[in-house]
């Protein structure tokens, strides 16, 4: 189970990571920084499987992958929320973060709470609530992508890049 870290609706990209790190080239850098500006207490205490729950429109902004970069690396297993920008959706699926859509879930889930997910069937449980979320589980090709770390990563596996 995971902790929780929970933000509202509209976080954008430049509150994700703000411009003033993006010319670091370390993507430790870049996670050292991860949502400064809206939790100056993230980058410290966030573990390896923790979660972040958002409201709708989690990651509109700019379209840098730094933002979804920025969340993997520091070591949040996953991003639940309402509703995703298109590009921080796409973004996140081309490095390998997962990410689940469930307006339920996103509304329901406080900090605090212990949370698991099922990415293979898309169900979300609030362990200390007990209620039960449906997401919709990726389809095939977006969980291999996932699962190989990334588009990249996918594609060389496939022997489709080098």
């Amino acid at each position: 189970m995971s902790k929780i870290y929970v933000y509202g609706d509209n976080v954008d990209t430049d509150v994700i990571i703000p411009a003033r790190y993006l010319n670091d080239p370390s993507e430790k850098a870049l996670a050292s920084h991860c949502m400064e500006d809206i939790d100056p207490s993230y980058a410290g205490t966030v573990e390896p499987g923790d979660i972040i729950v958002g409201g709708a429109n989690f990651g509109c902004g700019s379209s840098r992958e730094h933002a979804p970069l920025a969340i993997k690396v520091s070591g949040a297993k996953c991003v639940i929320a309402a509703s995703f920008a298109r590009i921080f959706y796409r973004n996140a699926i081309n490095i390998g973060l997962p990410i689940m859509e469930c307006p339920e879930a996103s509304a329901s889930i406080q900090a605090g709470d212990k949370v698991s997910v099922d990415f293979k069937t898309g169900k979300i449980t609030d362990e200390t609530t007990g209620k039960v979320f449906q997401a919709a589980p990726f389809p095939p090709f977006i969980d291999n992508i996932i699962q190989s770390g990334g588009l990249i990563s996918s594609l060389k596996a496939r022997g489709l890049a080098k």
